[in-house]
């Protein structure tokens, strides 16, 4: 007996097709020879693997690895290719534990621990085999078990990080990944097939190795990987010190919670971050030539508090610190140059009067008087109204702006007066020893709860330009963070918990219907991770004010 029939549209073609046909069968009529592989689909709008079924009339978008959200999935079918080769070749007797940390660069730094023997042989081995399984393009299949199953399974497989995790899920059922008799958790989508996974490279470094991908933009081109070990050594620094605390993972954070005083932890968090600016304003002031606080990073790192908290630390030390903010030096808004798009692009350095800055900032270091300026943001016009400055001995600009690292700002201030800092969120929790939280994540939660308390913006619109921010920083800060004297990991390890509560209720206003629903509801399951914690034990001056607020200071 014959199928029936649906009509299954794509752009601008419709194409008909037996009900009950996969995805990944539709996708192959509309691969493109030398085009990026499809690795999901949109089916009306819904995300989907590609080994679900079409049963009824649908319209579908196809995602490659090119796209943000396929590349995410890229990047969890290459975690498990890894580590499916590295217990095969080592033997699971062999390992105790296999931990996927954190990003630099194109790649994720990894280390093994067990009777195995990390050496350049042994991953030189491990490649050859993930190489095999990239031939053989072997299907990495999907199963839904009780949740209860999936905690007694990883206590088999002696994988405590997820028992722990799954032990405060609230969900009944938990989905297992498998790829060739290796079984592990994802949160989030996979590639249909190892043979998408053909570009990737394995290297010694530190104590682990990095596991280096491709780029989205280039995903058939591996770039060559530079270290980036000012960055590395601060993640590095946060990954022992969550250790020290038996909190490296979502699972541990739960059960510190639960069992122990959520209180006390928000408070060694919050001393941990007060003795890293202490001794960030002690160095400072032990070179008072250093007259120029360079102070950069990324969207949603508490720029503004930690400007507020630095500054507070070096008037400790007999300094008298002057808060500069860059984005007074905008050029008004009629002359802000546009974009690819037309639109005006606040975030390149052209958006700034470099000359004006250069020349004030060279005046005040000369011992003149200057009239700074102020940017008034709802008329787009910079403006004087009285602030003046001159640096005695003890004076000190705390200058804060996202090109600040780069010295084609300050060109002409000599940089034996400038001390550069870069700030970022850089988190240390996992959710589990294979499943990272990214940095971004962190930050997009963070200003979408911010957002919504200062600037009545909605989560989904914060979502939407959420791209452009990331093109932005990608353009014009994350290329300069080596260039800075000192870093500041702004992350505090309890905030997701917090976030949380804030995050959640704005997630939800978002419907199906809009564009921004995937990437809501795939924020709102990984939040379901977390046992949720009251703001009052908060001190009124902690980074994590500025996104919540109830701070001390004025941001």
């Amino acid at each position: 007996m014959n199928k029936p029939l649906i009509c299954v549209r794509v752009g601008d073609m419709t194409k008909t097709y037996p009900a009950g046909i996969s995805y990944g069968e539709i996708a192959a009529d509309f691969q493109e020879e030398n085009q990026p592989d499809i690795v999901l689909v949109k089916a009306d709008g819904r995300l989907q693997e590609l080994h679900r079924q079409a049963k009824k009339d649908c319209t579908l978008e196809f995602l490659t690895v090119a796209d943000r959200i396929g590349f995410r999935a890229y990047q969890r079918s290459m975690t498990l290719l890894m580590l499916k080769a590295v217990y095969h070749v080592a033997g699971h007797e062999n390992i105790e534990k296999v931990g996927v940390h954190f990003a630099i660069g194109n790649g994720f730094y990894c280390t093994l621990e067990g009777k195995q023997e990390l050496t350049e042989a042994f991953l030189e081995k491990v490649k050859a085999y993930m190489h095999s399984l990239v031939e053989q393009k072997i299907l990495i299949e999907k199963r839904s078990v009780e949740t209860s199953d999936a905690i007694a399974l990883f206590r088999d497989y002696g994988m405590k990080d997820k028992e722990k995790l799954f032990h405060y899920r609230r969900v009944s059922n938990v989905n297992l990944y498998n790829l060739d008799g290796f079984e592990d958790y994802y949160y989030g989508y996979m590639v249909p097939h190892t043979g998408v996974l053909r570009q990737f490279d394995l290297c010694l470094y530190d104590e682990g190795f990095m596991l280096l991908m491709p780029r989205p933009a280039q995903p058939e081109e591996l770039p060559v990987w530079t270290p980036r070990e000012k960055i590395f050594y601060v993640q590095k620094e946060s990954l022992k010190w969550g250790e020290m605390l038996e909190v490296s993972t979502v699972g541990d954070m739960n059960e510190y919670i639960v069992n122990k005083d959520a209180g006390e932890l928000v408070l060694i968090a919050e001393a941990l971050q007060e003795k890293k600016i202490s001794e960030m304003a002690a160095q400072i002031a032990r070179n008072p030539e250093k007259k120029l606080i360079m102070i950069a990073g990324p969207t949603s790192s508490g720029k503004t508090t930690f400007s507020h908290r630095l500054a507070i630390q070096l008037a400790v030390h007999g300094l008298k610190p002057h808060p500069v903010p860059v984005d007074d030096y905008f050029v008004n808004r009629e002359d802000t140059p546009l974009d690819e798009e037309g639109k005006p692009n606040y975030e390149c350095l052209e958006a700034i009067d470099v000359e004006k800055f250069n020349e004030d900032m060279n005046r005040l270091l000369a011992g003149e008087k200057v009239e700074l300026p102020t940017f008034n943001f709802k008329t787009g016009k910079r403006e004087y109204k009285g602030k003046f400055r001159q640096l005695g001995k003890d004076d000190i600009l705390v200058i804060e702006g996202i090109h600040c690292l780069n010295d084609r700002l300050s060109y002409s201030l000599p940089r034996e007066t400038k001390t550069k800092i870069y700030i970022s969120a850089l988190t240390q929790l996992n959710v589990d020893e294979h499943n990272r939280i990214p940095t971004t994540d962190g930050r997009l939660i963070r200003r979408i709860v911010r957002d919504a308390r200062t600037r009545g913006t909605s989560a989904k619109n914060t979502i939407a330009m959420w791209p452009s921010v990331r093109r932005g920083e990608e353009s014009y800060i994350f290329p300069y963070q080596e260039e800075a004297d000192l870093m500041f990991n702004s992350a505090l390890i309890y905030e997701l918990s917090v976030l949380k509560m804030y995050a959640e209720p704005l997630l939800y206003g978002i419907g199906e219907e809009e564009p921004e629903y995937q990437e809501a509801k795939r924020l709102l399951k990984f939040m379901d991770y977390f046992v949720g914690i009251p703001d009052d034990s908060i001190p009124k001056n902690s980074i994590l004010r500025e996104f919540i607020g109830g701070g001390c200071f004025h941001v």
